[in-house]
């Protein structure tokens, strides 16, 4: 990344181009403190549904590229002084993925860089580090759409990253397209089993005083709670059991009570949470307060040459 002047109030862009959701957030760098977020946008574009050796769906491309269009158009208005597109695995995946990127620049205006599973995990933890107060070792999970990152850490250093290759729209889509019920949770819990067995002995190992998620499945987990009037100060393996049973039993009940957004992913996202609860022996997770796209602006703004 170049180094730019700020003296006039020029904005950073973070693009993140997720395999369920696509962000933008727009920020104000500020010295010695974190970038001030003026304005974030959001889509669910589901770009890893319907994926398959092929790659992207041609459903899935005109969801993306419609997207990224309107981010277009905020960035033409915007005239940020810094802008970084990422994609993650959908686009790290997909036989298609370099000729979606083609499609994309002319709309979006900028070049996209798909980044590996590692770089993304060390933005995530970057981003939550810089958003969330806490002291110490720290467990980061981020369910995405097509993959999940474990990354261990403290305040100086990582000591334990991975990106697997499991997430809540490739499960949705192997898994809980048809009924929700016992036998998929099933399923999906052997799978996560069968990803994380050459890693699960150096994660075990690991030792951190917090937990902290930063998915849109834990997220909804929170509202959900909120929505049945709990104060939840962090999900537990009894409350994710009872949300399992309770989608095994009527799953539309229980969807109902989250925003139409979340609901398509939910089941998936709980069964693979529920998984590393039970593989990690972790008693309490909390809600971190960024992670990708805080991260990428924390580079950003790290890069700058204040004048």
């Amino acid at each position: 990344m170049t180094s730019v002047s700020t003296s006039n109030g020029g904005l950073l862009a973070a693009v993140t181009l997720g395999s369920n959701s696509f962000n933008l957030l727009l920020a104000e760098p500020v010295p010695g403190s974190l970038p001030r977020i003026v304005a974030k946008h959001k889509r669910k574009v589901r770009l890893a549904e319907g994926m398959d050796e092929r790659g992207l769906s041609a459903e899935a491309q005109a969801r993306g590229l419609d997207c990224l269009a309107w981010f277009g158009e905020i960035l033409a208005q915007a005239q940020p002084a810094q802008v970084a597109v990422l994609a993650t695995a959908a686009l790290r995946c997909a036989a298609n993925g370099a000729a979606f990127c083609d499609q994309a620049k002319p709309l979006l205006g900028h070049a996209i860089q798909v980044i590996s599973g590692e770089e993304e995990a060390e933005l995530i933890y970057a981003g939550m580090r810089a958003s969330t107060p806490i002291q110490g070792e720290a467990l980061v999970i981020d369910i995405g759409g097509a993959s999940t990152e474990l990354v261990v850490g403290n305040e100086a250093q990582i000591h334990y990253k991975h990106s697997f290759d499991l997430g809540c729209v490739l499960y949705t889509q192997g898994y809980f397209s048809g009924e929700i019920n016992e036998a998929a949770f099933e399923a999906a819990n052997a799978a996560v089993q069968a990803r994380l067995a050459e890693q699960l002995s150096r994660l075990q190992a690991q030792r951190w005083q917090h937990c902290l998620g930063v998915s849109g499945t834990v997220r909804a987990l929170f509202e959900l709670a909120e929505a049945q009037g709990r104060t939840m100060d962090a999900l537990t393996l009894g409350y994710l059991r009872q949300v399992r049973q309770s989608l095994c039993q009527d799953s539309e009940a229980l969807l109902a009570q989250l925003d139409e957004e979340r609901r398509i992913p939910f089941a998936a996202g709980v069964a693979i949470l529920l998984a590393l609860f039970e593989l990690l022996e972790i008693d309490a997770l909390s809600l971190a307060g960024g992670a990708l796209r805080e991260g990428v602006l924390h580079q950003l703004q790290s890069a700058l040459a204040f004048y």
